[in-house]
């Protein structure tokens, strides 16, 4: 039966799948271990903020597994498990839906070059950006880096040049409600809690599940961590913690009462 209400659920249901989609990848954030992961478009905008530099800029960007030795891409076969069994610690949660495993990470980008520099050079040194952001910034294992030029700019461009701002679209936020969402929201580095895919504490049978943005000057796994951390620390029932960091975002300081950084 159809019903003035229909269209509206239709509504909410096609945006909140655009949403999603709109995440991009869902990528690993340190080790299996780790319980963590980062949304492609979250980790994208802080690359292209941190590749921009004398006579480079980005165009597209994506992150993805990194390519096997046979020119294939990994899969959750054939990542690896660094978690042997008997080790102590928590047991690693499952991963979100249609995330990628932990394992390394390759980097496709296509950017245009000033024409009066070595594009060796830039190639050189845009590459080094991105590795080193995705490592210190976020946490990201980068084995891999595959740049193409697409164009020459002008030999009058400016020699700091930034692309297109790729930037993650700003994602719902929620109220943190429950020991978890009130221990998560309380971590250091804790922008906000946001609810994606779902609410932003998911609760299964199995593992529990939190949603967050992360602030732009601590990195993102290391916060997931601390999330981590202190969700299992609030909980009663010892259910293993995943953390999806959802947006990191800039221009928002930690708490200064976090010490360890």
């Amino acid at each position: 039966m159809t019903t003035e209400r229909s269209p509206q659920r239709a509504d909410g249901w096609t945006a909140a799948v655009r949403q999603r989609l709109g995440l991009g990848r869902l990528l690993p954030l340190g080790s299996e271990a780790d319980g963590a992961w980062i949304a492609e478009t979250a980790a994208a905008s802080v690359l292209r903020g941190a590749a921009t530099g004398p006579g480079a800029v980005l165009g597209t960007l994506r992150i993805g597994p990194a390519l096997a030795a046979t020119g294939t891409e990994t899969t959750g076969a054939g990542a690896r498990a660094e978690s042997p069994a008997g080790t102590p610690g928590p047991a690693a949660p499952p991963p979100p839906p249609s995330a990628l495993p932990a394992g390394p990470l390759r980097i496709e980008a296509e950017f245009s070059a000033a024409g009066d520099r070595p594009l060796p050079d830039t190639a050189t040194a845009l590459r080094a950006a991105l590795v080193a952001a995705a490592s210190t910034r976020l946490g990201l294992e980068v084995a891999e880096v595959d740049l193409r030029v697409t164009a020459l700019l002008d030999d009058g461009a400016p020699d700091q040049v930034t692309g297109p701002s790729g930037g993650s679209a700003s994602v719902p936020t929620a109220q943190a409600e429950g020991p978890a969402g009130t221990a998560a929201a309380g971590v250091p580095g804790v922008v906000a809690l946001t609810r994606v895919l779902g609410s932003a504490v998911h609760t299964a049978a199995d593992h529990v599940r939190i949603e967050v943005a992360t602030a732009g000057d601590r990195r993102a796994l290391d916060v997931a961590r601390s999330v981590r951390t202190a969700v299992s620390a609030a909980l009663t029932d010892r259910l293993p913690v995943s953390v999806l960091v959802t947006e990191v975002v800039e221009g928002v300081g930690g708490r200064e009462e976090d010490a360890t950084g």
